[in-house]
């Protein structure tokens, strides 16, 4: 028996050290899929990569501004009261700070946990 395929939305989470530049990497991805009730998001920083990019960059100010998306997912921190779709949307609102979501995608999914773990892997790690 086949599991049913479920429609998710996910976007990139980046970071961007100088807006003005527009240079960014890929640190992490956040996923939702409404018919799971699944939000979560992974985050895996390349310390060297963005040292290359922004060799004067701040790192632990960084790990502290990527810290609050898998908290705020699992509803800690200021969006923890909102059902998971609006914090999804929350989260991927455009904003103009080092720390960025990146637009929402869509695709469909049966193991919402095991496509977070694909994307974080095929977008950000590798």
């Amino acid at each position: 028996m086949t599991t049913a395929r479920e429609l998710f939305e996910y976007a990139l989470i980046r970071v961007v050290p100088r807006v003005d530049r527009g240079e960014q990497i890929n640190v992490g991805v956040i996923l939702y899929c409404q018919r799971r009730d699944y939000l979560a998001a992974r985050i895996h920083l390349d310390e060297a990569r963005l040292r290359a990019l922004a060799p004067s960059i701040d790192l632990d100010q960084v790990r502290a501004a990527l810290e609050p998306w898998e908290l705020q997912c699992a509803g800690g921190g200021p969006s923890g009261e909102l059902k998971l779709g609006e914090r999804f949307r929350w989260l991927t609102a455009p904003r103009s700070t080092i720390i960025q979501p990146g637009p929402v995608h869509n695709g469909l999914t049966a193991d919402p946990e095991a496509d977070l773990d694909r994307l974080l892997d095929l977008l950000v790690t590798t």
